[in-house]
């Protein structure tokens, strides 16, 4: 077997955390290799001296040299991390060692365990859904999916009209800031900040959820992923921005963007005593009043 660990950086009082299990990963005799740019960091902003097997900067570098990622970072690293395992099928598990982590879900005081975990086939593999970007223009080569959501937002301080269709059939048109497309994953992400509602991995759906619509009827829908979602901008602007969880582009306005649900699905590893509702209840407080 053989782990690959990811890291963008390593805020401090984890640098224990990230040694115990590679001394673990080592004792084990199990394969490791390493981010490099994570690797560097940590050889000049720590004490850690890690050692790898090898090391991976690309998709391709990445892909049929690892049986499991441990993403080590918060929920925007575990993001990333998806760039690079993208359709190889590599499960990922995240310690969390940002702040709220939906994504990244396992504490670093259970490092251990979690690995433990995988050598053992003590867990769950949830498959979650991605959102695929498609317009005229794209940059060739560009990672054109999103496993939070995709979002289209006006750039400048004038608001934006966005036509929406599902299968070619009308739906609305959005006049306001943007309009965030979200898969199921992102719903505890952007769609949740601006009123969308909380959707279980599995759940096969969309939600569409308009940022600071000018008509304060307008809600956030969940539509199901089969749709392809279609959409066009009316706007003063020359270009709209589109993020894809953390990465923004520039589109000319008036080109027609679809969105539609990716043929392959992101692998993330579930250890058994920790659900998708215990996140949830963990990360959102729920039931802290004491009157509870």
């Amino acid at each position: 077997m053989r782990i690959a660990i990811y890291g963008r950086s390593l805020r401090k009082g984890f640098e224990d955390n990230v040694n115990v299990l590679l001394k673990m990963i080592s004792d084990r005799k199990l394969g490791v290799i390493m981010y490099k740019p994570f690797f560097d960091f940590l050889l000049k902003e720590t004490k850690s001296r890690p050692k790898a097997d090898g090391f991976f900067e690309t998709h391709e570098e990445l892909r049929g040299n690892a049986d499991y990622m441990f993403s080590i970072g918060g929920d925007g690293t575990f993001l990333d991390s998806v760039l690079i395992v993208r359709d190889s099928g590599i499960p990922i598990i995240g310690i969390n060692t940002g702040r709220l982590g939906f994504l990244a879900n396992v504490s670093p005081d259970e490092a251990e365990t979690s690995l433990e975990a995988i050598v053992d086939k003590n867990f769950t593999i949830e498959r979650r859904s991605l959102a695929q970007l498609i317009y005229e223009g794209a940059e060739p080569g560009m990672f054109s999916y999103a496993l939070n959501e995709v979002s289209i937002q006006k750039q400048f301080s004038s608001m934006i009209t966005i036509h929406t269709y599902l299968n070619e059939c009308y739906l609305n048109s959005y006049w306001a800031d943007g309009l965030i497309i979200s898969t199921p994953t992102g719903s505890t992400a952007y769609s949740l900040s601006v009123g969308g509602p909380i959707i279980s991995p599995e759940s096969n759906t969309f939600i569409i959820s308009p940022l600071a619509p000018h008509n304060l009827t307008i809600r956030p829908v969940v539509v199901p992923d089969t749709a392809v979602i279609k959409l066009k901008v009316d706007a003063q602007e020359q270009e709209v921005k589109l993020t894809l969880d953390s990465r923004s582009i520039l589109c000319p306005t008036g080109t027609d963007i679809m969105i539609r649900k990716a043929d392959f699905t992101i692998k993330t590893v579930r250890l058994k005593n920790n659900t998708f509702y215990d996140t949830l209840r963990n990360k959102l407080m729920w039931g802290v009043d004491k009157r509870n």
